[in-house]
């Protein structure tokens, strides 16, 4: 479905040595969330824009459903792709329907407005996030797990089979962070949504993504299904610590506890 092969990029000249990403390829099956794990720097935002069309890659090819996204006018692929990033800021103080119906805009005609199946898309969607009681409030005025859920709708007002996601659960509490994993969960069995999310919270992926790529210094370290990736010999390699991983009865997936630094 979303394809990336032979992907090297750099933020910098052609010369400096120093890529973000280099010569990474990823398949991510229809219906699959898949975690990109790795330390500051190792290129999980990169790879997401990338996999976005948002970054042009030096070498290689993102494709989906097999075409080039860089051949995929940017309001046709928005229908196909919907970005959720760490934090969202809007200039101005909109409503939560207001920001939500954003997602509609790449269904939407030159001048045209929102008609009663976009409302009916974008209430569909706060009810899919339980934020349907929200749609009135200033989006300013929200909690972090709220302002999250919805982004997410907004998202999923865009009608994409894909989400990408960066860092989903950074700054919430513990509370909030089981809350959006929760509502991910959902949306991928219930929906068949497509995810591919960057993270750094080992215990996250672990409960939440069936297959994992590892990343470091902007190549793949592991790949495959996250039970056989997510070992304590990949952990100590790729954040250079020790770390107890262990299935968990009571949470029914594994369970990352790091015990020390690597000296």
């Amino acid at each position: 479905m979303l394809n990336a092969t032979g992907l090297s990029f750099g933020y910098h000249s052609y010369n400096s040595g120093r890529l973000a990403l280099n010569d990474v390829s990823v398949d991510v099956e229809r219906g699959s969330l898949t975690g990109l794990l790795g330390p500051n720097g190792c290129g999980k935002t990169t790879l997401l824009k990338m996999l976005a069309g948002v970054l042009v890659p030096l070498r290689g090819v993102v494709s989906l459903g097999g075409r080039s996204t860089l051949q995929i006018p940017r309001r046709e692929l928005a229908r196909h792709l919907a970005v959720v990033p760490q934090e969202t800021h809007p200039t101005f103080d909109y409503t939560v329907m207001e920001m939500v119906l954003m997602g509609r805009h790449p269904h939407l005609g030159l001048f045209q407005l929102e008609g009663p199946r976009d409302i009916e898309t974008a209430l569909d969607a706060l009810s899919a996030t339980g934020t349907r009681h929200l749609a009135e409030r200033s989006y300013m005025t929200l909690s972090g797990g709220e302002k999250q859920r919805v982004v997410i709708a907004a998202a999923l007002t865009q009608s994409a089979e894909v989400l990408l996601l960066d860092e989903p659960t950074t700054s919430l509490d513990l509370a909030y962070q089981l809350e959006i994993a929760s509502l991910l969960r959902q949306l991928n069995r219930e929906r068949g949504v497509t995810m591919v999310l960057a993270t750094h919270d080992l215990n996250l992926a672990a409960g939440l993504c069936t297959r994992l790529i590892l990343l470091s210094e902007g190549r793949v370290l592991a790949d495959g299904p996250t039970g056989e990736v997510l070992t304590a010999a990949a952990i100590r390699q790729l954040y250079g610590v020790d770390a107890d991983v262990r299935f968990h009865e009571g949470a029914g997936h594994l369970t990352v506890v790091p015990v020390s630094r690597v000296r």
